[in-house]
């Protein structure tokens, strides 16, 4: 859907990892930089915001779409089009929050610079678009909430970049956000007629609380301190202080019986540096289920953001319910439906291994069960 050729993908790589891992020291060194907005469109914004799009359109033909124990994979006429159109829309809500940061920063005792805006912006999405690449694997779909980090990132680009007085920088992101919140349900109805995956973006409000948290109604709060730690995490898995967790020590955790199901196959996985997963396939009559144990690695970091966001979302009906949370400081989710009889349940835990059972059972107590069976102190004293 765009041309990459002639882009620099290292100096892309470069910035996302700084922006990402070191946003306090990277915020003043954007805010020398003299590169025009057709400069960062081309070499940063374009890139990176097809990252969502693609990886959506690529995971739904591939895996399809499912939720409880229903699935489906979308034409591929209209995925293209759905894609394109995602694309589209995500280069202008570029531009409109632009504007809307320029015009807000005098407000705020700032002062207007439209560049610094549009750089505000388009690296404050990065966290954003990185989480796109969930979509390529639909059922990690819940994890692109952790995009959510890209209002952090806004909050602390606010001052460097717009010249907006640190006690008020809190309040000059919730009214920059809110703003385009206004804007994205004024152009819902049109956006709509188009494609039905609009969505607007969260509404963010200030903590008066003086803690240091940016809270997100409806969502939860981004914890400043979490957020730094977990952004430490990851830079030093990023440069290979973090090792996964031998698959086949996990798989020894996964226990021979579950109650009246028994475990009739097992499954290993390493993927370098990106983490490791040891599975097992457990049995009772007709129901089955997947009990699975991830060392998330360079991912884990990521996910403990979520716990920093307090992140939270939940849907039910008559039938089914799904509903991601953090709990205890651990992101968790969990889903089941009543009519197929069969759901999901998952846990993380130390913000780095996710214990996890899907598949069909008696009742969503029992994948709970399956998950509680793994150790979790044995599981996290396999870390290095």
């Amino acid at each position: 859907m765009v041309d990459l050729s002639g882009i620099d993908h290292k100096t892309i790589i470069e910035r996302a990892k700084a922006i990402i891992l070191t946003p306090k020291e990277e915020w003043p060194k954007i805010a020398l930089e003299t590169q025009s907005q057709s400069d960062i469109l081309k070499g940063y914004v374009l890139p990176l915001a097809a990252i969502g799009p693609v990886a959506g359109l690529i995971g739904g033909q591939v895996f399809g779409y499912g939720a409880f124990g229903f699935s489906y994979r979308p034409g591929l006429v209209a995925a293209i089009i759905t894609a394109i159109v995602s694309y589209v829309l995500s280069i202008v809500a570029i531009f409109v929050m632009m504007l809307i940061a320029d015009a807000l920063a005098p407000k705020f005792d700032g002062q207007s610079n439209r560049l610094n805006a549009f750089k505000l912006i388009a690296y404050s999405y990065t966290a954003s678009w990185l989480a796109g690449i969930f979509g390529l694997i639909p059922s990690l779909g819940f994890f692109a909430l952790l995009g959510l980090y890209s209002l952090y990132l806004l909050y602390l680009g606010a001052t460097p970049m717009m010249k907006v007085p640190q006690d008020k920088a809190v309040g000059y992101t919730a009214v920059t956000v809110l703003c385009a919140v206004v804007l994205a349900f004024i152009a819902a109805p049109i956006t709509a007629l188009v494609t039905g995956l609009f969505a607007a973006p969260a509404m963010m409000a200030a903590s008066d609380s003086g803690n240091g948290s940016v809270t997100i109604p409806g969502v939860g709060s981004i914890d400043v301190d979490k957020a730094e730690k977990f952004s430490k995490q990851m830079e030093d898995t990023a440069n290979g202080k973090t090792q996964p967790v031998d698959a086949a020590k996990m798989q020894e955790l996964l226990p021979a019986e579950i109650g009246a199901y028994k475990r009739t196959a097992t499954q290993t996985m390493a993927v370098g540096a990106m983490g490791s997963t040891a599975e097992g396939t457990y049995a009772a009559g007709d129901k089955t289920f997947t009990l699975r144990v991830a060392d998330m690695s360079a991912l884990g970091a990521l996910a403990g953001l979520g716990s920093a966001i307090g992140v939270q979302q939940s849907r039910e009906d008559a039938d089914s319910y799904e509903r991601t949370q953090t709990v205890d400081g651990q992101m968790q989710n969990e889903s089941w439906n009543k009519v197929s009889s069969s759901g999901k349940f998952g846990h993380m835990v130390a913000n780095r291994f996710m214990i996890e059972a899907e598949g069909s059972a008696e009742s969503i107590d029992q994948l709970k069960a399956a998950v509680a069976s793994v150790n979790q102190d044995d599981l996290t004293d396999l870390a290095p």
